[in-house]
């Protein structure tokens, strides 16, 4: 398979020491200059920190064994924690600075202090901010593959990853935001720079926000494993000797590396039953050797499935149904 893995726990971890060092000196800055925007970034980091705390919390739940309650695993912690990560940045982060900015707007006060504080912490933010970005986006990269970058985030069934670069994104844009507007303001002796730099950090946290929530949205009522994933479970069962062809393949991913397979199983005519489960231990053992995440299945012996979910090098994605000309029942 052509994309790679990305350790999402070390670019959560980098992320969350950077952004914990970073919120303690902008707080700092803010305190001592009264710096609309540079208070706007604090809480953006404080937030971000939250979110990596969150994401950290949703790992070490998902690690936890299946039982009787939960049969299936909690690999879907992983899905219900980035989905609290966004609210989190939307409300904490995008809502606060975007109030404070509109409240600074309506009733302007003056920055108080050298604005070399703010100058000093949001450049050296920048740097640290960039240093993890550079990790996230180097994992990134490795489960990226081959498809664009907005694709690749879209379709990414791991969503911590592309969430933790979206967050450094946000906030080296918001950095630069910031340190524009604090310079504006020192220059022009005019805080409306300040508030204005305030509501766009807002509101792009807010935009953030809404992308990370609308793709763990989907991940939580359940999508099913990539074209690429079905493709090898078919060719892997379709290549077990005793099997006539799948006639449906139904997917849905539990966790980022826990996918559920249920398979509707031509075999080949004549077979006994001790046979048919034979070729069905033998193929679960190929499926799993060849897409180790397929770690639950569910195996149907029917010859008239609708093709769906069947995905093959030769043709792509089936639909039609299989007509009894083609598949004949077995021991037919």
């Amino acid at each position: 398979m052509s994309h790679g893995k990305g350790d999402a726990k070390k670019v959560v971890i980098a992320a969350l020491a950077g952004n914990l060092a970073i919120a303690a000196c902008k707080f700092f800055a803010a305190y001592m200059t009264g710096s609309t925007a540079t208070l706007a970034e604090a809480v953006h980091s404080l937030a971000d920190t939250s979110n990596q705390g969150l994401l950290l919390v949703g790992m070490m739940l998902a690690a936890r064994a299946a039982n009787e309650m939960h049969p299936f695993g909690r690999a879907s912690e992983r899905y219900f924690w980035p989905f609290v990560v966004a609210l989190m940045l939307f409300s904490v982060g995008g809502a606060f600075a975007v109030y404070e900015g509109v409240h600074k707007l309506i009733h302007p006060e003056a920055a108080s202090g050298s604005p070399w504080w703010s100058i000093g912490v949001l450049g050296t933010s920048l740097i640290f901010e960039s240093m993890s970005f550079a990790v996230a986006f180097r994992e990134f990269k490795k489960i990226r593959g081959s498809q664009g970058y907005v694709a690749a985030i879209a379709h990414a069934r791991d969503p911590t990853i592309p969430l933790v670069l979206m967050e450094d994104t946000t906030a080296l844009f918001g950095l630069v935001v910031a340190l524009i507007a604090v310079v504006l303001s020192a220059l022009t002796h005019n805080p409306i720079f300040d508030s204005i730099g305030s509501v766009l950090i807002g509101l792009v946290l807010c935009a953030a926000a809404a992308v990370i929530g609308i793709q763990t949205h989907g991940l939580l009522i359940g999508e099913s494993a990539t074209p690429e994933m079905r493709r090898e479970v078919v060719k892997a069962a379709q290549g077990t000797p005793g099997v006539r062809r799948v006639t449906q393949l139904l997917t849905l991913h539990l966790g980022p590396d826990d996918v559920v397979g249920a398979l509707k199983v031509s075999f080949e005519s004549g077979s006994t039953v001790e046979q048919v489960e034979e070729i069905i231990n033998e193929m679960e053992r190929r499926i799993r050797q060849q897409v180790p995440a397929m770690s639950k299945l569910f195996i149907e012996a029917d010859s008239q499935g609708d093709l769906r979910g069947v995905v093959t090098d030769e043709h792509g994605p089936a639909s039609r149904r299989v007509s009894s000309a083609e598949v004949k029942e077995p021991g037919a």
